[in-house]
């Protein structure tokens, strides 16, 4: 098949375009390579993708339109994983356009490529930040989320809502996946598995935000990639049954599902398997909790389970062990 993957360089995008190339598909992967962090770091995911036969990358904005618009007429996809967006929940504090370039005009680009050239299916990243002040858990797909802290959570909702009115205006089949805090080898550096395990192999100390009294639902980059690939292969059908108490669904072609750990853990517990791989010890900082921020999140993935069999199952102990494992390695250190 013929794959559009925006985001290609980036961290999930990059694993998830590798997937799909080891099953014999042809991917073309976008990516503005912007420098929210280091551009290297995303040349080098991109390197192994660009030796091999039937992938070809594109540096492309997604804002872009008439870059997108002429993208689609030529690729003649079939189906679109979209994972590219500015990412970061604290930077979206900072820097509010960026935000609404790239995640909400820039899914719209995709939205009308996936409309105008018939396209079978579109997944596309969702994030666990849009339950916001949600304080049921774990977090269902069922539940409403009207009640987003960050302008980031706010955007990945909005995808949803744009997403559902052309699933039932065009028919258009749309996957919206919501992540939980994605780690392993080559995550990214904004992320506390990347920021705890570089201050901790330099001794520097690391910020421990609400005083460590927060739990995260953290899925490894290879979990996350199965679920993908597992979705991508059964595009959501019309529900005529549908009730409306249910917010995971839709009389269109639309789905929304976690793909979380189900396994939510203490970031004291966290800190200390990232010490346990490093061999050494944190120096901590305490420091109250930060705007945007949440103190938990949990996902329920009974829906997940039920519609591809799938399960995320890495144990954080192993998965930081790996990604200390990678960081050593890439970083000589």
């Amino acid at each position: 098949m013929n794959y559009l993957v925006t985001g290609a360089a980036g961290f999930i995008g990059s694993f998830v375009c590798a997937r799909l190339l080891s099953a014999g598909h042809n991917v073309t992967g976008i990516d503005n390579l912007n420098d929210y962090y280091d551009v290297q770091l995303k040349r080098d995911r991109l390197a192994p993708l660009q030796a091999q036969t039937g992938f070809n990358f594109v540096q492309l904005d997604l804002a872009d339109r008439a870059g997108v618009a002429d993208l689609f007429a030529a690729g003649q996809f079939q189906r679109v994983i979209h994972l590219g967006a500015q990412a970061g929940v604290r930077y979206s504090l900072e820097n509010p356009m960026a935000y609404a370039d790239s995640n909400v005009i820039g899914t719209l680009t995709i939205l009308e490529g996936c409309r105008q050239h018939k396209i079978e299916h579109l997944v596309y990243a969702s994030s666990s930040s849009v339950y916001g002040m949600n304080s049921k858990m774990p977090f269902s797909t069922t539940d409403r989320v009207d009640h987003p802290v960050s302008l980031y959570a706010a955007t990945k909702k909005t995808n949803e809502l744009m997403a559902h009115t052309y699933s039932h205006l065009y028919g258009i089949p749309t996957t919206g996946l919501r992540f939980f805090t994605v780690y392993g080898p080559w995550g990214r550096p904004d992320m506390a598995p990347f920021l705890f395990t570089k201050a901790i192999l330099a001794d520097q100390p690391i910020k421990v935000f609400n005083h460590g009294q927060m739990m995260r639902d953290f899925t490894y980059i290879d979990d996350i990639v199965e679920g993908i690939l597992r979705i991508q292969d059964k595009p959501p059908v019309a529900n005529p049954e549908w009730q409306s108490s249910d917010a995971s669904a839709s009389f269109a072609p639309y789905k929304i599902f976690n793909i979380g750990n189900n396994q939510p853990v203490k970031l004291m517990t966290f800190i200390e398997a990232i010490e346990k791989a490093t061999g050494k010890t944190a120096i901590k900082e305490y420091y109250p909790m930060q705007d945007g921020d949440v103190p938990a999140t949990y996902a329920d993935i009974d829906d997940l389970q039920a519609a591809v069999g799938f399960k995320p199952a890495m144990p954080i102990a192993q998965g930081m062990q790996q990604f200390v494992n990678w960081y050593r390695d890439y970083y000589q250190c």
